[in-house]
């Protein structure tokens, strides 16, 4: 059986490359829809759009090919970090950090962030679906509505006994962390030990909840990585509908009449102008879809002008409210036993800072490696023997995105602005002492020598720690957001404000970022977007 499965696999393989092979030399002067990015939400959008035989896709990616061991291996995610698969931006230096300039990974690959990632499912809490039904005006992005899209059209969940709020026939295999280890298990003890529920999954009652602990989901099947791409898109490509173009990287896009009409773009050193019969959607991330925005003359006007740029409709939200997951790590000596020597974790735990906010502000994984900054290292004896708990906060500081220049090969300005607002050093502060109380329970003593970070400090020292540790989770979000004010870009469908015939689908949209990695979220995303667009073709 599993010879048979291994040549049926073969055969499409080498159909689906010879039918792409041919799709790419004859790039035609139109196509129904043009998806620029194939990371995760554009991976689904496209795939939807192309199950229609009678509908032409056009899906321009600006990396290459996925078929590598460092991406189809989860445990190899940390060395794609700065390589051809890693858009590899960096934030401008940061005076709240002490001046440290943040590194933003982004995926530049088939599958983005998706085919370099850890690979862990979490799919938001029921306030951050409700809050975006909220502030868009459309109730199809209400928990409800996106509950009943997680069980019947996106996951394939592993348990059978989890129907109340898994779906088990979908697009993306979903399981739980597989055989977990001693430490898996005593940390879950160490979670519950200060307070936390057990959960038998993070992803159902977990998410209508204050906060929890459970056995982490990922789209892993055996010991491979499944990203959105190679579940959506990859099963599609010998259909003669769907053309895959990589190293094709999306310059402007173009208008006629306040209406999105073409996609000019440069791959294998030739520049194509390709129009759409119908829709053109951008899904290429909180850094390069405002930037393509901008490019286009979608933004704001004075800052447009600035660089000569011809104003198509001016929004000032565009490259505004930049803000991502904040990330740090407290480090422990390794005891008598030890953590996996994986680079994944096992289990995940999260909580409140504050009783007044509506959903889990920290989060946070365990592994097997000291996770510490260069310059809070300086300042602690910390050797390799050593565990860490990454723990990730939603902050309230908010970032942006603007141009450097008008050619589209520059990368664009990004400031970060961590801890900007000062109610996040306040929260870090807060959610430090629940890290270190998980760290410290007795339920790890056997994993635990002493603490190396940040260790018992004063509030001004734990300060400092932050400012020399904080780094990012890579969830950027929310510099396209949805919404009704004047500083929306898209909404409550997802289209520009302003011009027709143009839609974003990623997590440029999101008007906060969800509770927990924000890889499902996009998946809702590329789903409810490919919704909209039929509801508007129909």
């Amino acid at each position: 059986m599993n010879q048979q499965i291994n040549r049926e696999d073969a055969d499409f393989e080498a159909r689906a490359r010879a039918n792409q092979a041919r799709l790419a030399a004859d790039i035609k002067p139109h196509y129904d829809y043009i998806v620029c990015g194939s990371g995760t939400s554009g991976s689904v959008v496209a795939a939807r759009l192309a199950e229609d035989p009678h509908t032409t896709v056009l899906l321009l990616e600006a990396g290459g090919d996925d078929n590598s061991p460092l991406i189809q291996d989860p445990n190899l995610w940390p060395a794609t970090l700065g390589t051809e698969f890693d858009w590899a931006f960096r934030c401008v230096p940061n005076a709240h950090l002490n001046g440290r300039a943040i590194d933003y990974s982004m995926g530049k690959v088939l599958g983005g962030g998706a085919s370099i990632n850890v690979s862990t499912w979490s799919r938001g809490h029921r306030a951050d679906w409700d809050h975006y039904a909220a502030v868009s005006g459309n109730p199809t992005w209400g928990y409800e509505s996106v509950l009943g899209l997680y069980k019947s059209r996106i996951e394939a969940y592993h348990d059978m006994r989890a129907e109340q709020y898994r779906g088990l026939r979908g697009k993306v295999s979903v399981q739980s962390a597989v055989d977990p280890s001693a430490f898996a298990h005593r940390f879950l003890a160490a979670a519950q030990a200060t307070g936390l529920r057990r959960f038998p999954d993070p992803n159902g009652a977990m998410m209508e909840s204050d906060g929890g602990c459970a056995f982490v989901d990922e789209t892993v099947v055996g010991a491979t990585r499944r990203s959105i791409f190679r579940s959506y898109v990859r099963p599609m490509m010998d259909r003669p509908n769907l053309t895959v173009l990589t190293g094709a990287l999306v310059e402007r896009i173009g208008f006629d009449g306040g209406r999105a009409s073409r996609v000019e773009f440069e791959c294998g050193g030739q520049r194509f102008c390709v129009k759409t019969n119908a829709e053109i959607v951008l899904s290429l991330g909180a850094i390069n879809t405002p930037k393509l925005l901008m490019l286009s003359g979608v933004g704001d006007g004075d800052d447009l002008a600035q660089l000569d740029i011809p104003v198509i409709q001016h929004l000032p939200g565009v490259g505004r409210g930049l803000h991502d997951h904040v990330s740090f790590g407290c480090v422990w000596q390794n005891g008598a036993e030890r953590p996996p020597a994986i680079p994944r974790s096992q289990v995940a735990s999260f909580w409140k800072s504050r009783s007044d906010l509506d959903s889990p502000n920290f989060y946070s994984y365990a592994i097997q490696s000291p996770i510490i900054t260069p310059q809070n290292a300086r300042d602690l004896e910390v050797s390799a023997d050593c565990w860490s708990m990454v723990v990730g906060m939603r902050p309230t500081s908010r970032g942006r995105v603007w141009l450097a220049t008008t050619r589209p090969t520059d990368a664009p300005i990004v400031d970060a602005n961590y801890l900007g607002d000062p109610q996040d050093m306040t929260d870090l502060l807060a959610g430090l002492e629940m890290a270190r109380a998980i760290g410290n329970a007795s339920a790890l003593k056997d994993f635990r020598g002493a603490e190396v970070a940040p260790g018992d400090i004063s509030p001004a020292r734990a300060a400092q720690f932050f400012r020399n540790g904080l780094t990012t989770f890579w969830h950027q979000s929310g510099t396209a957001r949805m919404g009704t004010d004047e500083d929306a870009v898209v909404d409550g469908s997802l289209a520009v404000r302003g011009v027709s015939g143009l839609r974003i689908a990623d997590s440029s949209v999101m008007p906060r970022v969800t509770t927990g990695n924000t890889m499902a979220p996009c998946v809702v995303i590329g789903e409810l977007a490919s919704e909209f667009i039929a509801q508007a073709r129909r």
